[in-house]
């Protein structure tokens, strides 16, 4: 009642009001033809930057939607430029000064004096043009005259000559897709482009980014598909008939059934990917790490990545590792930090349980990131960028290497597993251990119920405590004796398993684990507990070629030597290394049949069958880049 008395009294003066008013509408009243302002530009007083939205032309007449925020009265200032299929218009909020404005990542640069343009790539959100996921560079697999290298150039070339406040040199920023962006752009710089940081970069899809790990296909991300592909803008994930997906593809079968059950034929890059199982030339020559070495660039570049990197642990380091040993080392720089996928952009002060000193992300943003940058496009001096720079998780600081060796030529002491579940450095006699491995029964990756909305469980699952599969029988925990003495370890661990197995394919995963002391007074929550610091999956099925899958043969001793991530770590005294092995990692990556097909993301349910594994322990080890004495700059 109070809400249409309130109206009352309005009705009554409007209505005096009209019948002042002449009665008819004449012609003379509607000239333009719509109330439609020609241009609207909506004022904003107070403001300390002005925002603008263009459309900048490629070379090919298509135009793509970009954000610029300039401070005002800004001159001579640098760009810094992110190019992103995450919607550019969904970086920024209506705020009257720009570090709010701007996504938490911009803060800093808007704080130091940047002009910042956030661009959505060819065929996504306000861009014109298709969409292709990572779209090939021009060449077999993408035959037209653009891709994202050219899209990068003209887009620089256009910024340049079109934004009278800057001094007109470009920075490059960006992390996953918006890395792979700048890694695209270094294959052919636009000169104006000075200095580039690709942030834990979509490298290589099969070898250890997003879509594969050694040939285990990472079946989680499929949602990603129907996010990025089903619509130009944003769309949903698929809907699930439960809210646990360990339970969801369980029944569902294989990738290929559960993909087929949510319609995923009808999207173009999952057909081209599922007819890609193998290491073929459809993922070679995709790989942005052999690119880069076939056309080095002279910007300087910062290499950026995560130690628990649940999504591209790949990228960076093998990119680098590559540009180092072909010669190009001078003007790359290698920084893994102690984060998750792209934490480098948020607050890191801390990872699942693990607390640092400070927030190591906002100063590194603050203290080597951006110096990096100003030098470059600012000409102020600041103090030279080592090698690497990776950050000791055990010792919660950083280190600044002059040389870190890159893996191929690093020496490794094997670490043997042995008899008892024990593990040391000494050759044992020969031994066996055994476990079934159940299809019907995988190994949770994280304990169920595995949700996709879980964010704060996805960021943190490299981390997450071992004791919650380490007591089941198809997981095998080797462990040292307690340590009387600290390990270092500085660099790429390596699996070298040598077994047998009763079925004809099968995965390896591998886990090395600090085992905190029973009591741990500094932190009492980490009281035993299991932490991964480095592990990774292995298809068996490529152990003799990545490119051509080959049948196990049953019951027979087979080599399996596959790399694991990268490492700066101290085991302390009072800790035990520990190694794990398992033949699932679900339902992060699909099921291993355990019997030889041609493409397991089709395999039926027949396939499917149990297989006993035997681990040969006189000659099964991880490899351990063991240093005596920390080889950082003092």
């Amino acid at each position: 009642m109070r809400h249409h008395f309130a109206l009352a009294l309005p009705v009554v003066l409007m209505a005096s009001a009209f019948a002042a008013q002449p009665s008819a509408v004449t012609p003379d009243m509607v000239q333009s033809g719509t109330d439609i302002a020609a241009r609207w530009q909506e004022p904003h007083p107070g403001y300390d930057y002005d925002l603008r939205a263009v459309m900048i032309p490629m070379r090919d007449g298509v135009k793509l939607f970009t954000l610029l925020y300039i401070p005002k009265g800004a001159k001579g200032l640098p760009i810094l430029l992110e190019r992103s299929p995450y919607n550019a218009s969904s970086f920024g909020e209506d705020k009257p000064h720009m570090r709010d404005a701007v996504r938490l990542s911009g803060r800093e640069w808007a704080d130091d004096g940047y002009i910042i343009a956030y661009q959505d790539i060819r065929g996504k959100h306000g861009s014109e043009g298709h969409f292709v996921m990572t779209r090939p560079p021009m060449g077999p697999l993408n035959p037209a005259r653009t891709d994202d290298t050219t899209d990068a150039y003209d887009t620089i070339d256009w910024l340049v000559k079109h934004v009278p406040q800057s001094n007109g040199r470009v920075g490059m920023i960006g992390s996953s897709y918006d890395g792979w962006t700048v890694v695209m752009a270094l294959l052919a710089p636009h000169p104006a482009l000075k200095v580039a940081a690709p942030e834990s970069p979509m490298i290589d899809g099969w070898m250890g980014d997003d879509w594969y790990h050694h040939g285990a296909f990472r079946q989680l991300g499929m949602d990603y598909f129907a996010e990025m592909t089903s619509a130009t803008g944003k769309a949903e994930g698929v809907p699930q008939e439960g809210t646990d997906d360990y339970r969801n593809f369980l029944e569902a079968g294989s990738a290929g059934a559960w993909a087929k059950l949510h319609g995923y034929d009808q999207l173009p890059w999952w057909n081209r990917m599922a007819a890609h199982p193998a290491y073929d030339a459809f993922w070679q020559l995709q790989a942005l790490d052999k690119r880069v070495v076939q056309t080095p660039s002279t910007v300087p570049t910062l290499w950026l990545q995560g130690l628990w990197d649940q999504e591209d642990m790949y990228g960076a380091i093998h990119s680098w590792e590559a540009l180092k040993e072909a010669g190009f080392g001078a003007n790359n720089h290698l920084v893994m930090g102690p984060w998750y996928h792209s934490q480098i952009n948020r607050a890191g002060e801390a990872l699942g349980p693990l607390k640092w000193k400070g927030d190591t992300a906002a100063d590194f943003r603050r203290e080597v990131l951006i110096p990096f940058f100003n030098t470059a496009l600012k000409d102020r001096p600041a103090e030279p960028l080592p090698q690497a720079m990776l950050y000791n998780a055990a010792e919660k600081h950083w280190d600044k290497f002059s040389d870190w060796t890159v893996a191929s030529k690093q020496a490794r002491t094997p670490l043997y597993l042995q008899s008892g579940f024990g593990l040391g450095f000494d050759k044992p006699a020969g031994s066996e251990e055994t476990y079934v491995s159940d299809p019907a029964k995988p190994v949770p990756f994280l304990a169920p119920p595995v949700s996709g909305n879980d964010n704060a469980r996805w960021t943190t699952w490299l981390v997450s405590d071992q004791r919650a599969v380490a007591s089941r029988t198809d997981v095998l925990s080797y462990q040292t004796s307690v340590l009387t003495k600290e390990v270092r370890v500085e660099g790429a661990p390596i699996a070298d398993l040598f077994a047998k197995t009763s079925g004809s394919d099968g995965d390896f995963v591998v886990k090395i684990i600090d085992v905190y002391p029973a009591t741990y007074s500094e932190a009492p929550e980490l009281g035993g507990y299991q932490l991964p610091i480095s592990l990774d999956i292995f298809r068996g099925r490529y152990r003799k070629s990545f490119e051509t899958p080959e049948a196990i043969p049953p019951n027979a001793v087979q080599e399996y030597k596959f790399r694991l991530p990268t490492m700066n770590y101290v085991f302390k005294p009072g800790h035990r290394i520990m190694v794990q092995i398992q033949s699932s990692l679900f339902p992060l990556y699909d099921r291993n049949p355990q019997r030889f097909v041609p493409n397991i993301l089709f395999a039926k349910s027949a396939d499917y069958q149990k297989a006993t594994v035997t681990l040969e322990q006189g000659s099964s080890a991880v490899l351990l880049p063991i240093v005596a004495a920390s080889t950082a700059m003092k």
